[in-house]
């Protein structure tokens, strides 16, 4: 499901949703994060909505220089864990703060309501189809947008490590 279209009637032409170009997203994540650090997180971090997704910032340790790394990202609330996807702005190669949770799954979560220690993993088979399903129904060209992917992209789960429910504090 998630990097393939569903059948479709081969007479009605396919038109790919536009993305901006790579450099204007890229502008975008690095000014986002420069809006959050500066307002030291109290503009551009936002509680999902019920129809969208929410943005969070992440701590994470570098697979190469083992200092802090932060990205901001948009993520949805399953329950106690805060899903997001290592899309990389839909680009062919993983996100780097992907490859450094992969090497070092705990981190640092900061939303709206406070920061938390977080423990990160790759959703299981089981549970990445019906949270793809998920931000499916928040976007509409998901499908689409992955499929400019040559890999599958990760879902990835990030579960509280201090057993509080991040989402439930003010």
């Amino acid at each position: 499901m998630s990097n393939t279209h569903s059948p479709r009637d081969a007479s009605v032409p396919v038109r790919r949703p536009w993305l901006p170009p790579r450099w204007f997203i890229t502008l975008f994540w690095h000014g986002h994060r420069a809006l959050v650090r500066v307002t030291r997180g109290r503009v551009g971090l936002w509680r999902p909505k019920p129809d969208g997704w929410g943005a969070l910032r992440l701590t994470a340790t570098g697979r190469r220089t083992g200092q802090p790394r932060q990205v901001v990202l948009g993520y949805i609330a399953d329950g106690r864990n805060l899903i997001t996807l290592a899309m990389n702005g839909w680009g062919a190669a993983e996100p780097a703060w992907w490859l450094n949770l992969r090497a070092n799954p705990d981190a640092m979560v900061e939303t709206r309501d406070g920061r938390r220690p977080f423990h990160a993993r790759p959703a299981r088979p089981d549970e990445r189809e019906r949270l793809w399903r998920r931000w499916a129904e928040i976007d509409e060209h998901l499908d689409a947008y992955a499929a400019r992917r040559q890999r599958e992209t990760a879902v990835v789960v990030l579960e509280p490590r201090d057993g509080t429910d991040l989402l439930q504090q003010s």
